[in-house]
């Protein structure tokens, strides 16, 4: 069992930066791949950016560029940092880890055994 809570959301303005933390605990952090997904009203979730155990990055086009998702094993944490926001951005932001996701799943929400409770990242002048 993994536990994940998120943390570093809140109201930002347009153009500006935040960096989201997930915290890991209950099992090794290490051989986990790690992946942010957001979800913004009335609409599904989608997938932001995962981290893999030997942490090379995958990312979703609207955010390339713009976001980086980099892990730290050493404090079981996985971040994101996400700068130039714009309200398009707008979500609740959840973390998601998994032991056994294939390269050809990692934007899949349904192949992530383990997810956050989500922090809720507003955009908004």
């Amino acid at each position: 069992q993994v536990r994940l809570e998120e943390s570093g959301g809140g109201l930002v303005h347009p153009g500006g930066s935040v960096r989201l933390s997930c915290a890991a605990s209950g099992r090794a952090f290490r051989p986990l791949t790690v992946g942010w997904f957001r979800q913004a009203p009335g609409k599904e979730r989608e997938f932001v950016a995962a981290i893999r155990s030997g942490s090379s990055t995958h990312y979703a086009d609207s955010v390339k560029g713009r976001f980086t998702i980099t892990r730290d094993n050493t404090k079981n944490t996985a971040y994101l940092q996400m700068n130039g926001l714009n309200p398009e951005d707008t979500a609740v932001y959840s973390c998601a880890a998994s032991s056994t996701i294939i390269l050809s799943s990692i934007r899949q929400p349904p192949m992530y055994a383990y997810w956050g409770q989500g922090t809720q990242v507003t955009v908004s002048s």
